[in-house]
């Protein structure tokens, strides 16, 4: 087992150090099948340890050193292997070989190809060292790892202002949360003067119930986590994330980084079940962002702005599944998204690299003949972030809206809301997409070509996962609750009070409700459906450009101005002090600087006219300074 795990987590970090000091000198079908068979390799292993996994037994736990003592505190540099580290293991290395797979084709052309897979094998290290560290302490290097990484692949066209913008920008306002989450890092050491989750969760009685401390801990763990799953007010990072190639787009802002929030706060359940008062805050930071996200994605013309923008409310409903309690139904909603939001990002890629690199909506339309594979893999993607009856995102969706319900009904009238908004923007993006007549130039036109094999292969396996994978966690209706695997998986990662706050939300309501209620979801979905494929292929409505649009529709396209409010606030004030700054050193520190070397010079130009080498003079001062000395010795006797 020990080696089993130190391999999942060297074999990435062996990748990144052969391609990055060697990688400009291979070939290219050797950098990328390498930097593939290292995430690849550790998908089996995991996939080995899952199957063999004593689900009955306690962690385990491979201690590789002692890092250092402090303060009568023991931190070990060692790994947790339990049922959730596993489920991220599989997803993050599962979902990464084949985005890696992806990109060997994406980026046959780029020149910086052996860098771009030098930095992918990074990031996969980095994300399994945050899922599989056994303390707070390790999490926080993973943590920041990822956030160096997605610096890294957000700009990595470097030579565009405005990309390098955008990795700055999701680098600064992830700083933010990051600083949040290490003092509350700090605060659990000096309460628990422990950092290893397991010793935390047996001394997690000692805290009062919704007491101030816990309320402080939490709070700063949940702000760290806005930041790093792009929540209100730390989300519009993400959307300009979307600057960095595509598959940087599917694997860092889909599938995996941007789900370490959500991993934070069900590996801490022990902590946030003390504390409602946060939950509740989670629950309304969820409901916000959804809403918000949802809405802005109703009118963007880029394709990966829209897909960026479901992103943000797909996480959105993942942390009012948090804040509802129910944590395995969070996590159930990021194993799913993970495959039909990874498979529409890949898609959107494939469209890109078919329309040479347009990505405006309104000059695509009528693809589905030229590219057939990724029409019907995109079509999949669709239905399933959509809520396709029995398809994966149907089934983690319907189990939200479920524990909503159970909470309070206007919550799920809330989220019935928002699945309605999900369903008809994506329809929205498929219908000016595939349908209609092709809008772009004749040169486009002439380059249409369906993408090559390694590119449509993890197309093909993503569909087939979404298609399935909602049957791990089978849905209420079937067997009423008793087939829920996933719940009964992730069982003794929780605590006994945080699993009997999750079963009594899912199971608070009964057979018939909640048959109304997924029949409800099913007409919503359909009648969406024909609503939008009416709009964009019947009428032929077109997607406008953002100054075009009036009343509701300019202000989705423009996303409530957010950006602008944050600039004129935020940005344009830390300018205003840089020039401040730089004025107040120019005018004042420099001229202070300027007259103490003036004044230097004019006291080594008087004592010049003293200090002429003539020895006579030397002897002559010398003389007079020793008489005054005397003299006035003399008189003070």
């Amino acid at each position: 087992m020990e080696n089993l795990v130190y391999a999942i987590i060297l074999l990435p970090l062996l990748g990144f150090l052969i391609n990055g000091l060697f990688g400009k000198n291979l070939p290219k079908i050797f950098v990328g099948s390498l930097a593939t068979l290292m995430v690849f390799i550790p998908f089996c292993i995991s996939v080995s340890l899952f199957m063999n996994f004593d689900t009955e037994g306690q962690p385990v736990i491979v201690k590789a050193f002692e890092w250092f003592r402090v303060n009568g505190i023991q931190i070990n540099f060692g790994f947790q292997i339990d049922q959730l580290s596993l489920m991220m293991i599989m997803i993050i290395t599962g979902i990464g070989s084949l985005i890696h797979l992806y990109s060997i084709g994406y980026m046959s052309h780029d020149k910086g190809f052996f860098k771009f897979f030098t930095y992918l094998n990074l990031f996969i290290f980095s994300m399994l060292l945050l899922v599989m560290g056994s303390n707070y302490l390790i999490l926080f290097i993973g943590w920041e790892g990822v956030g160096l990484c997605s610096y890294l692949l957000i700009g990595f066209w470097y030579t565009n202002e405005e990309y390098g913008k955008a990795a700055r920008k999701a680098f600064i306002m992830n700083r933010i949360g990051d600083l949040a989450l290490l003092i509350g890092i700090f605060m659990l050491a000096t309460q628990t003067n422990a950092v290893d989750y397991l010793t935390i969760k047996q001394n997690a009685g000692k805290f009062e119930l919704d007491g101030s401390v816990i309320i402080f801990i939490t709070s700063s763990l949940f702000i760290g986590a806005t930041g790093k799953s792009a929540q209100v007010p730390l989300y519009t990072w993400l959307p300009d994330a979307m600057a960095g190639p595509t598959p940087v787009s599917a694997l860092i802002h889909a599938a995996t980084m941007v789900t370490a929030g959500i991993y934070l706060v069900v590996r801490s359940n022990f902590l946030f079940t003390l504390a409602p008062t946060v939950q509740d805050g989670i629950l309304l930071i969820g409901f916000i962002t959804a809403a918000l996200a949802g809405f802005y994605a109703l009118r963007q013309n880029d394709i990966k702005k829209v897909l960026a923008y479901s992103t943000v409310s797909q996480l959105g409903f993942m942390f009012i599944a948090l804040g509802l309690g129910a944590y395995t139904t969070a996590m159930f909603h990021v194993m799913t998204h993970a495959f039909f939001k990874a498979l529409l990002f890949l898609g959107a890629g494939s469209v890109i690299h078919a329309m040479s690199n347009e990505q405006d909506m309104r000059f695509m339309g009528g693809l589905k003949k030229v590219i057939p594979i990724t029409h019907i893999t995109f079509l999949i993607g669709t239905l399933a972030i959509s809520g396709f009856p029995l398809l994966s995102g149907m089934i983690s969706k319907d189990e939200i809206l479920v524990a909503a319900y159970a909470k309070n009904p206007v919550y799920w009238v809330m989220l019935f809301i928002l699945a309605a908004v999900t369903a008809t923007y994506m329809f929205r993006l498929y219908y000016l997409t595939f349908h209609g007549e092709f809008r772009g130039t004749e040169e486009q036109k002439h380059h249409l070509h369906e993408s090559p094999l390694s590119m449509t292969l993890p197309l093909i396996v993503l569909a087939v996962l979404s298609v399935i994978g909602g049957f791990i966690n089978l849905p209420h209706f079937i067997g009423h609750g008793h087939y829920a695997k996933l719940m009964e998986w992730l069982k003794p990662v929780l605590t006994d009070e945080s699993f009997k706050q999750m079963e009594m939300t899912l199971s608070g309501v009964d057979f018939n409700t909640e048959m109304i209620l997924l029949g409800a979801t099913v007409i919503m979905f359909f009648s969406v459906w024909f609503i939008v494929k009416n709009t964009y292929v019947n009428k032929k409505k077109r997607a406008l450009a953002e100054d075009d649009y009036t009343g509701w529709e300019k202000l989705s396209a423009r996303k409530l101005y957010v950006d602008e409010l944050y600039n004129a606030l935020f940005v344009k004030t830390v300018e205003g002090f840089g020039r401040g700054g730089k004025m107040f050193d120019k005018g004042v520190l420099d001229r202070f600087v300027d007259y103490v070397g003036e004044g230097a010079e004019d006291s080594g130009r008087s004592m010049k006219r003293i200090q002429n080498g003539n020895v006579e003079n030397y002897v002559l001062i010398m003389t007079l300074a020793v008489g005054i000395i005397l003299i006035v010795n003399f008189i003070l006797q």
